[in-house]
């Protein structure tokens, strides 16, 4: 995901102006300067794509000058100089040092925010390991919840979106491997797990598809039926409920959702199941 890196923040740290020190022992030869000085030629270096070394610039900023007022706006342009330069471990230690010595910042919104890109640019495909993924879902999250009305806190519900689809990806590749291997119970457990805990993604259809497959593997008919009506009534134009139905049919087995009767729709949760 890191070669579709979020234009999003680039073109908002134009307006937010700040960044996090870096750490490291490459530190600038200490010459006194201006703060504004500084922070502009930091501010240059980040132009031309100098990430690494914009990013010591601006540490010099509070180097020289930790108390002046450019010293904190210089604090989160370096963590964004870092994250522009894809040295994520850097930039969410600069981040944390941030928020933790700035919880009222007029920009501690946007911190939190390049904190979860920082995270988010890290999600590996789905045959990696995903604990990345679960930092970015977690990161996200915290920005959605904490402000929820910002533009930061709505780009990070839509990667939470993203973030979710791939993470129920990942169970789906995991429950289709155990499906081709006859286990199924290990099977079911897997796809069972992305209805429950990620019901809004567009990998559900598959899952209660499969749970039908897996169902029937084993013998438990009136459960596959039941899947297939969840599908069907769900998802009714879903090429997967036409497998399913399908699947069903060949066995003597009809999927029951079609009129039956349902309860209010106000009653009824995300996922009505008609049994």
């Amino acid at each position: 995901m890191s070669s579709t890196r979020s234009k999003f923040a680039l073109l908002l740290v134009l307006a937010v102006l700040p960044a996090c020190s870096s750490t490291g022992s490459d530190e600038l030869a200490y010459v006194e300067r201006p703060a504004e000085q500084i922070y502009n030629e930091a501010m240059g270096l980040l132009g031309q794509e100098e990430f690494r070394t914009a990013a010591r610039t601006f540490d010099e900023v509070e180097r020289q000058h930790p108390y002046s007022p450019w010293a904190v706006r210089a604090q989160l342009m370096s963590a964004f100089a870092l994250y522009e330069g894809q040295r994520f471990d850097e930039a969410i230690a600069a981040l944390d040092r941030f928020i933790s010595l700035n919880p009222g910042n007029e920009r501690i919104d946007y911190a939190y925010y390049l904190r979860a890109l920082c995270y988010y640019e890290q999600i590996q495909d789905i045959e990696r390991d995903q604990r990345m993924t679960e930092n970015a879902r977690a990161a996200l999250t915290e920005v959605a919840q904490r402000y929820p009305n910002s533009a930061y806190g709505r780009d990070a519900a839509l990667k939470l979106d993203l973030t979710l689809d791939h993470l129920a990806g990942k169970e789906m590749d995991v429950g289709r491997f155990y499906l081709r291997q006859g286990q199924y119970q290990a099977a079911i457990g897997r796809f069972q797990r992305v209805i429950q805990n990620y019901e809004t993604t567009n990998q559900v259809p598959e899952a209660l598809h499969r749970l039908s497959e897996a169902y029937l593997a084993i013998g438990l008919v009136e459960e596959a039926r039941k899947s297939a009506a969840v599908l069907g009534y769900n998802f009714p134009g879903s090429e997967w409920y036409t497998d399913s139905y399908r699947l069903l049919v060949e066995g003597a087995f009809v999927p029951a959702a079609a009129g039956a009767t349902l309860p209010p729709r106000e009653s009824r949760g995300r996922w009505w199941w008609p049994f």
